[in-house]
Parts: C-alpha cells; sequence; structure tokens
C-alpha cells in the first residue's frame, strides 16, 4: 500500500510513546514495540495505549502552546505582540499567514497523530480478550478507556475543523484503509460523527466523583461539556467551501437541545460549581492542583520540562516579567486597551484578565503604557520556576464550569425564542460571582431574545478572555468581521479620546512598588502607587482625565496616547490588519501537507 507523506509521518507517531509524570496514569512502560493484539490484552496495556493518546493534546504543538495561544489571536481581546511575518505566529494573529508558515505544520499533524492513536484503541479496545475473560470490573474499565478515546478524537477533529474547517476524516487506522490519499470531508459529516461518538462516550464515563483523577483525566462531565461545545458549532456558523460564505449549520434546533441537554445534566450533577473566588480558579493550574469548586472541568496536563509534554503558559503569554527579574518571561500575548474598559471598575475580572503593570527588572510592579497590556490569567511568578526556564508546567482550562453555564443559557435562548428563568439565572450566577461585594452594580439582565444573545456575547468576553475561546465563538455567531470592525473603530476613538473614552486618562504619573506574588492580581495593581487627583477616588483614576502638572517623584506613562495609527492600522503592527471576511475565519492548510496528498485541496482563496 502507498502511504503519502502525511499519513507516513502520522504513522510513525502513532507508537505508543513513553514519558513520565507527577500522576501514575502518566507512568507508561515502554511497550512501543508490541503488535496491536498485544498492546490491548490487559487493562495495564490498554492505558498505556489511552495514555498515549493524551499525549497528543499536550506540549508546544497542542495546548501548550500553539493551539491555545497562537491560533485563538486575533478577536476583540488580544492579538500577538510584534510586527507581522506571513512565516511565524504574528502572520496568524493578524490573520496574514502564508501557506508555507511552520507554526501551521506541527500542530496539524499532531492532531492526526492524535487521531490515529485514538483509531487504534477505538478498534482495538473491544476486541480485546479482556470482554471476553476478563472481570466485571476490568470491562468497566476497558469501556471508560474506549469511551476517552472516543472523546480526544472528537477533540482532536474539533480542533482540526475550527482551525481549518473541512478536513479529511479518518475513522480507523490508516493500516486498515484501502488508500491513504483521503479528500476532505464535509465538517458537518464529522460533527455529525463524533457528536454521536460523545454520546456513546457519556454512558461509558464516570463523573468525577467516582473517577478517582485529576482534572487533567476526561470524565463524564467533560464529555457532556465538549459534546455540548461542538453542538453549538455544529448549529452556528461556518466559513464553507463552495459557495465560500459564512452559512449556519442545518437543523440548527437539534444541536441546540443537545447543548441544553448535555449542560442541564452538568448543571444538575452536582459534581461541578462556581468557585466564587475567580482567581483561584487560575491559581491552581499553575501547580497541577485543583480549584476548591472544581471549576475547571477539564485541563490539558503540563509537565516534563520539554517541548513535547510541558506548555510554554506563563512564559510566552501572561504578565510581563523583564529579562532580569526572577522571573524572566511573559508579554507576548497583547490585550487590546479598548478590552481593559469593556470591563466595569466592579468587575473583579479585569485586573487578572488584563495586566496593565509587569514585573521589572529590580523584581518591583510598574505600569505599562496602553499598548503593552497583556493577558494576565497565567503570570509566571505564580509558580516555583524561576531563572530563564520556558516551561513551567502550567496546565490549560479546556473547560470550567462557567461556560457550562453560560452554553446551557445560550442554548435555552434559541430553543425557547427567549430565555427561561433558569437561563437568567445561569448567566446571573456568573454575573454576581465577578460582581461580589458591588452587587448593586451588576445590571440587570435582557429577558427578550435578541438583548439577552447579545448580553451573552458580551458576557463571554469578559468571562474567557486570554482562555483562546473568543475567536471562534464570534465565528460560530458570524461576529468576527463585525467585531473587528467594531474594535478598529474603538481602538480610533481610543486614539483620539472620544466617545465612551473621553474620560481615559491620556497618561498617569506613578512610583515603581515592591511586587509580591502572594498577593491578588487585583491587590497588585492597586499596590502600585498611582497620582489620584483631588476629589478622585483611586478606583476612578483610570477613567478620570490626567491632570496637568506631574507631581514631585512620580514617574509619567503614556496610557492611552501610547496606542497611535500605527498600532490600528499599520501593515506591520496593525490589528487583524489582513483580516477578509469569509475567507481569513480559516487558515490555511501548511503547503507541504497539500503536497502529500493529491486529493487533498487548500480552499478559502489561500
Amino acid at each position: 500500500m502507498k502511504i503519502n507523506r502525511l499519513i507516513y509521518i502520522i504513522s510513525c507517531l502513532a507508537v505508543f510513546s513513553t514519558f513520565t509524570a507527577c500522576e501514575d496514569y502518566l507512568n507508561p512502560e515502554n511497550i512501543s514495540s508490541s503488535n496491536e493484539a498485544q498492546q490491548f490484552d490487559s487493562t495495564a496495556d490498554t492505558f498505556t495505549a489511552l495514555i498515549g493518546v493524551y499525549n497528543q493534546i499536550i506540549g508546544d504543538d497542542a495546548y501548550g502552546q500553539r493551539l491555545n495561544l497562537y491560533y485563538p489571536q486575533s478577536a476583540d481581546d488580544f492579538k500577538i505582540s510584534g510586527d507581522f511575518n506571513c512565516n511565524d505566529r504574528r502572520g496568524i494573529s493578524t490573520y496574514g499567514a502564508c501557506t508555507s508558515n511552520p507554526d501551521l505544520n506541527k500542530p496539524f499533524l499532531k492532531l492526526y497523530s492524535g487521531i490515529e492513536r485514538a483509531n487504534l484503541c477505538i478498534k482495538n479496545i473491544p476486541l480485546s480478550p479482556v470482554y471476553k475473560t476478563g472481570s466485571a470490573a476490568e470491562k468497566a474499565l476497558m469501556d471508560r478507556y474506549l469511551g476517552e478515546a472516543m472523546t480526544l478524537r472528537a477533540q482532536f477533529y474539533y480542533d482540526l475543523i475550527k482551525n481549518w474547517g473541512d478536513v479529511p476524516m479518518q475513522m480507523v487506522p490508516s493500516s486498515d484503509l484501502e488508500t491513504v490519499y483521503l479528500p476532505k470531508t464535509d465538517r458537518d459529516v464529522i460533527y455529525d460523527k463524533i457528536i454521536a461518538d460523545l454520546a456513546v462516550a457519556a454512558d461509558l464515563i464516570p463523573w468525577k466523583s467516582k473517577a478517582n483523577t485529576s482534572n487533567t483525566r476526561i470524565t463524564k462531565a467533560a464529555v457532556k461539556g465538549l459534546r455540548a461545545r461542538i453542538a453549538l458549532a455544529r448549529a452556528g456558523y461556518s466559513l464553507r467551501r463552495d459557495p465560500r460564505v459564512m452559512a449556519k449549520g442545518s437543523n440548527s434546533e437539534v444541536y441546540y437541545k443537545i447543548a441544553y441537554d448535555e449542560c442541564k445534566d452538568i448543571m444538575t450533577s452536582g459534581e461541578h460549581s462556581l468557585n466564587q473566588n475567580f482567581e483561584a480558579v487560575f491559581r491552581a493550574l499553575h501547580d497541577n492542583s485543583e480549584d476548591a469548586a472544581k471549576e475547571v472541568i477539564f485541563a490539558a496536563g503540563a509537565f516534563g520540562g520539554n517541548a513535547a509534554t510541558d506548555s510554554k503558559i506563563g512564559y510566552f503569554n501572561g504578565m510581563k516579567h523583564d529579562d532580569n527579574s526572577n522571573w524572566k518571561g511573559g508579554g507576548n500575548v497583547l490585550a487590546l486597551p479598548v478590552y481593559f474598559y469593556e470591563f466595569s471598575k466592579y468587575d473583579v475580572r479585569r485586573d487578572l484578565s488584563v495586566a496593565v503593570n509587569k514585573v521589572n527588572n529590580d523584581n518591583l510592579s510598574e505600569l505599562l503604557t496602553g499598548a503593552l497590556w497583556t493577558d494576565g490569567k497565567f503570570r509566571k511568578s505564580w509558580t516555583n520556576v524561576t531563572g530563564t526556564s520556558q516551561n513551567l508546567g502550567i496546565d490549560w482550562p479546556l473547560l470550567r464550569y462557567s461556560d457550562v453555564l453560560l452554553m446551557f443559557a445560550e442554548a435555552d435562548n434559541e430553543l425557547n425564542n427567549g430565555p427561561s428563568a433558569q437561563a437568567i439565572k445561569a448567566v446571573r450566577d456568573v454575573r454576581e460571582r465577578a460582581y461580589a461585594g458591588n452587587l448593586g452594580q451588576a445590571g440587570t439582565i435582557p429577558t427578550d431574545k435578541t438583548g439577552f444573545f447579545n448580553y451573552i456575547v458580551h458576557e463571554r468576553l469578559l468571562e474567557f478572555g486570554g482562555e483562546g475561546l473568543r475567536k471562534y465563538d464570534l465565528i460560530r455567531w458570524n461576529l468576527l468581521a463585525t467585531k473587528i470592525a467594531e474594535t478598529k473603530q474603538n481602538l480610533t476613538n481610543f486614539l483620539n479620546g472620544t466617545g465612551k473614552y473621553a474620560n481615559v486618562p491620556s497618561i498617569l504619573y506613578y512610583k515603581v512598588s515592591p511586587y509580591d506574588k502572594t498577593k491578588t492580581a487585583q491587590a497588585t495593581l492597586n499596590g502600585i502607587d498611582i497620582y489620584v487627583p483631588a476629589g478622585v477616588s483611586r478606583e476612578d483614576v483610570f477613567y478620570t482625565p490626567t491632570p496637568g502638572t506631574a507631581p514631585s517623584g512620580y514617574k509619567t506613562i503614556n496610557w492611552r496616547v501610547a496606542v497611535n495609527a500605527t498600532y490600528i492600522n499599520d501593515p506591520l503592527k496593525g490589528y487583524a490588519q489582513y483580516f477578509e471576511a469569509n475567507r481569513k475565519e480559516l487558515l490555511p492548510i501548511y503547503n507541504d501537507i497539500i503536497l502529500s496528498n493529491y486529493n487533498l485541496t487548500q480552499d478559502y482563496g489561500y
């Protein structure tokens, strides 16, 4: 059988890897030379094979860097730092990626490697002698492994579709194919298959309370949450090949109902809840622990200090720590300055989601110009890693309970032509967590269908900043082009100090202050000595025009005036400069992958 380059690479990668970690389930023995039958002849060996599937969701080419930090940029919240280059991450962030961009290569291949590994598990687990001679407990364990493999395969296909649209669908191991030169399959066909698979998987995998495992292992809630997310994508818009337009999926109500049911099951299970300490959810990810409320339902693990299994979360992205500080890293994912001003001053999410300060070379905290604010939910100084290390072992949250609540509310609104009381409560729970201590400032939730939908659109912007969801939300709502245009106008108004930015200070005066990594993000910002004019409260200093004279002893920082026309529209530095509606909602496939398969087409005008 002829094997093209793509499938050959995938097949070579499909042997079951050996790697180590702090948890027992990440310590398989090395049996990569075993044949398929031997690989699945016991629960222990099958588990080793399953870990080979999990291995493909982590590392630099998956949710350790590229899939979660590069690909989701830019929406109306963040962008990648630096000047445009079509052949690197900045080309992706500006919607100007070339087909020769190497950052498009390995993630695509890694996802198909994960599919290959999952296919081997899905084929061979039902054929295992454990099903014939094993105990009831062993059979249940094998069923769980089967469900996990099906769930991971669904995640891999979802990642492929949301970034590349229609892709080849392979549901059996490569060795079982008559030809490996597979053409693209319509994404709705793939969606329907994996949505059906996830329904089966949910019956095979226990809830967390019965699973006795961490949140880096799939539980029933993770399956149901992923099924809801994929169902909403199937119901929503995506860029089609022929004709090349954004079009809504067929039979949307069917998929809204799937999302509604799955989210409701999670909500009524009692297994997960909102952590009333928003920051604690993210702090826990920095030491591979779980937040007290188990809000993070599923996370991509990170370990080992290497590119294959660890992550650069907190080193590539996150709050900036200057090179000669105790913690070198962060600062490459920049918050759009107008994103900071989407939050009210009472919203506890603001100072965590957007870091307007950094740690300087003297390990002191200081303000940044408005053009250099970063995502702030991840901070190298929150880990135990110092020095120049790039691999920090920070887990990535793939699914949080707040997402379940907001997906439920969105589906409910669509099905009922307006929100039910339960949907309104789900949104209010998320909103009131953000306004803890200031519930009177949380505002009123609309009760009409359009108003409620728009409220969810905005609430998801505030809740999930820096978590890699926003661009894909905007695509499935067919709002990406609209929000990019709105954001460019907002940036222009910000530059000019007009409209809702009329009272944003052009500059601020401040003194560097001690940095204490044990303090909250809000306390860290409040600890910086910012000059407050007479008659102005500290919390209003970001919303009050600059006083005319610099006080003695204070530094000046360009707050609003750091954002100029170059920041918005320059060919090298501009925001989303190369976006084109009905084309750039998807990425091109790396050219060598196209050349490896004569049935694979580029499409979407690339």
